[in-house]
């Protein structure tokens, strides 16, 4: 059997997409529901083309047909930072200084920003997890690689305490405190395992070319900070979107 594994890492590093710096958000005509909701998205702009295209985000991924291969071990090396958090309209979003960064395959990322839907845009086997972490990474090209860390009610998360009591009151304004430190890792599971595939951004202007890295194991928040979040924003994942023939691939 021939080995696409190459051909589907190749595709996914190298995609030439012009893709913006931070993860969708830049425009503000669209939401989740309604006229302007995703079965929409596409038509409200000239520049929303690319969410009716081929690779688009987020899919579901079924485990009996994710093929199992050697991927490259992802390397965190995030550091704590001063808090920057802005509710922009669609999320919450904590915007990150730079010097953290993800190593994958020999390409480094520098962690950009993250952000957080609920319930999670990812499903696995049918199944969604109450929410999921978005980490968004880009290259010295600009290309993106985006790092989804389902979320599942369990053990308080110290990180999303900390981010909740610092919720920003006026939407799109960023709330920076020199005096709150955080570190992405608390976001992380133990277990690294992941599954690869090549899409695009979840929320207008839906650019492709972007490396997705789906992390097998859920981290914990608790019941309380899913509710925190629910209270803002209930349901701002986009439907799973058709997998057209592309390839997922899974670490062993």
């Amino acid at each position: 059997m021939t080995d696409l594994r190459p051909l589907i890492l190749g595709s996914i590093i190298a995609a030439a997409a012009a893709v913006p710096a931070v993860a969708g958000h830049q425009s503000h005509h669209w939401s989740y529901s309604g006229n302007e909701g995703p079965s929409h998205w596409a038509q409200l702009e000239p520049g929303n083309a690319a969410c009716a295209a081929k690779s688009q985000s987020p899919i579901e991924i079924r485990t009996h047909d994710a093929r199992a291969t050697e991927l490259p071990a992802l390397m965190f090396n995030y550091r704590p930072v001063p808090l920057r958090i802005v509710d922009n309209g669609h999320t919450i979003q904590v915007n990150y200084n730079p010097g953290s960064s993800l190593v994958v395959g020999g390409k480094r990322y520098e962690l950009v920003q993250f952000h957080f839907h609920r319930p999670s845009e990812e499903m696995v086997d049918g199944k969604r997890s109450a929410m999921v972490a978005h980490l968004v990474h880009r290259d010295a090209q600009g290309h993106l690689a985006v790092v989804a860390v389902r979320l599942r009610p369990g053990q308080e998360n110290r990180l999303m305490e900390t981010l909740w009591r610092n919720l920003p009151k006026v939407k799109e304004k960023e709330l920076a405190r020199a005096d709150v430190s955080i570190n992405a890792a608390s976001l992380l599971p133990k277990a690294l395992g992941y599954y690869a595939y090549n899409g695009s951004l979840t929320t207008p202007p839906c650019s492709e070319g972007v490396r997705w890295i789906v992390l097998k194991t859920p981290s914990e928040v608790s019941s309380r900070e899913v509710e925190i979040f629910s209270a803002r924003y209930p349901d701002n994942a986009r439907p799973v979107q058709p997998r057209n023939g592309r390839q997922v691939l899974s670490s062993k």
